[in-house]
């Protein structure tokens, strides 16, 4: 996967003046952060699609199984709780601000990290 810079730029103007906010290069794409904590993550598939990792929390599945079109981060054969994959283009503005709220309330409700 690679960083795909229109997904990216989408993402930091919904999260542009968020206390805590920070980029990192993770799971093969860049990773927007609140006070240390995943928010989601962007990237460019092999094939070509764009495609967001959501982290909404355990305790927010039914609120993710409600947006519909996602599907489960799978790491090492083990379905990783909270993390969802949602590809670019089934991803609307109404259907992106609802992720991406559910996700950014889900990294402040976390202790900072250091």
């Amino acid at each position: 996967m690679a960083i795909d810079e229109e997904l990216s730029a989408r993402v930091r103007d919904r999260l542009a003046g968020l206390e805590g906010l920070g980029e990192k290069k993770m799971f093969g794409g860049l990773c927007f952060l609140v006070n240390g904590h995943m928010v989601v993550a962007v990237s460019r598939r092999k094939s070509g699609e764009g495609n967001y990792l959501f982290r909404v929390g355990k305790e927010n599945a039914d609120a993710a199984a409600k947006l519909g079109q996602s599907e489960p981060m799978v790491h090492g054969g083990r379905k990783m709780s909270g993390f969802y994959h949602v590809d670019a283009d089934d991803c609307p503005d109404a259907t992106f601000n609802e992720w991406l709220s559910i996700a950014v309330e889900n990294a402040y409700s976390l202790p900072p990290k250091a």
